[in-house]
């Protein structure tokens, strides 16, 4: 397949259409909840902690077959799933660790989220400057100051549509902002059709190479400047790696090629076209959004918290290398290490 074909099937959607379709959308039943609490009991009882649990640890019945349909929904339907009916209320957090790992276990083997060893992470509003704290202080030419990925995911201001380094990305709803916050989908699979019909000349050059800045994200440091395309296909399945942040991040550095204005057309071309066929979804509590990065763009708008002595908007994140994976072309291999299907890929390295 080369960048002049359309790319067919249940993956390529319009929000306004996959807004009413139920395809995606699962709910816990009463029973599953029982199995829930169930496992749970098993791993508090045996004083096990929920970063060095394994999937034995978390045993779980009939509520396997649902996690099936999810990941099945993920990688070769829509890429898009929620599961819904989590009573959130009724756990403590170190409760609600224990059932997010243990639910990500059962669909697939989680990822380190920086060189920290960092396996899950609460997107919240932290209401300070996250790169200072972290020792990862970036500045643009200008001597400005240029704000990491993830700084902007830890304030709460809006992101823009991008992907995240793993084949799902998990999200838990713990608690709702006061307003805004809401999640935003795009198939960047309609996004590559889109383009394509629009302009195949950009189109094309997304599947070229774009620079790219990790910004200090792996252990060993470093900018760690790599060249990736944005658009990818490997045995007829489609994949697509992208965030605005670290593409500009890379411009801000000397040696980095400077990105012609036909790619910087191409990459707001995309940027439009996944506003205009998105769709939104509102997290209420409880509710548990999957999303398979090589098919789903995901954004957020801006957000207000409750009052001071409110619950701040929270979301705990899991990223997940899924045995039933994709293959990705052999250029990815410079961010995914390992390209072949149902490979453990993806993550911050930590050496």
């Amino acid at each position: 397949m080369t960048a002049s074909e359309v790319i067919e099937g249940p993956e390529a959607w319009h929000g306004d259409a996959l807004a009413g379709d139920e395809r995606w959308r699962f709910e816990l039943e009463a029973s599953d909840i029982a199995e829930i609490d169930a496992a749970l009991a098993v791993v508090q009882s045996r004083n096990i902690a929920w970063a060095e649990m394994t999937r034995a640890d978390f045993p779980l019945g009939g509520l396997v077959a649902k996690l099936d349909l999810v990941a099945e929904e993920l990688e070769n339907g829509s890429g898009l799933a929620n599961l819904a009916r989590l009573p959130v209320e009724r756990y403590d957090d170190e409760a609600l660790s224990h059932i997010w790992f243990g639910l990500g276990l059962h669909l697939g083997t989680p990822l380190y989220q920086d060189y920290r060893g960092l396996l899950m992470r609460d997107i919240t509003d932290e209401r300070q400057d996250t790169d200072a704290v972290l020792g990862q202080r970036f500045h643009a030419r200008d001597g400005s100051v240029f704000h990491s990925s993830k700084a902007r995911t830890a304030s709460s201001g809006p992101l823009r549509f991008h992907t995240d380094r793993a084949d799902v990305v998990g999200l838990l709803c713990i608690h709702q902002a006061a307003a805004g916050g809401i999640s935003e989908l795009a198939s960047s699979v309609t996004v590559h059709n889109e383009i394509l019909e629009r302009r195949p000349d950009l189109a094309e050059l997304l599947y070229g190479v774009i620079y790219r800045s990790k910004l200090g994200e792996e252990k060993r440091g470093g900018d760690e400047i790599y060249a990736l395309p944005v658009f990818g296909v490997r045995d007829g399945k489609f994949t697509s790696h992208y965030s605005r942040t670290y593409v500009e991040a890379a411009q801000e550095i000397e040696e980095v090629p400077r990105l012609s204005q036909a790619q910087w057309e191409a990459l707001d071309l995309l940027a439009e076209v996944a506003e205009e066929i998105s769709m939104e979804m509102v997290l209420e509590p409880g509710d548990m959004q999957f999303i398979n990065n090589h098919v789903v763009y995901h954004a957020r708008t801006a957000y207000e918290d409750p009052a001071a002595d409110g619950e701040r908007r929270r979301l705990r994140r899991i990223w997940l290398a899924m045995p039933n994976s994709r293959a990705l072309p052999q250029d990815h291999a410079v961010l995914w290490r390992n390209v072949e299907a149902g490979a453990v890929r993806g993550g911050i390295g930590q050496a």
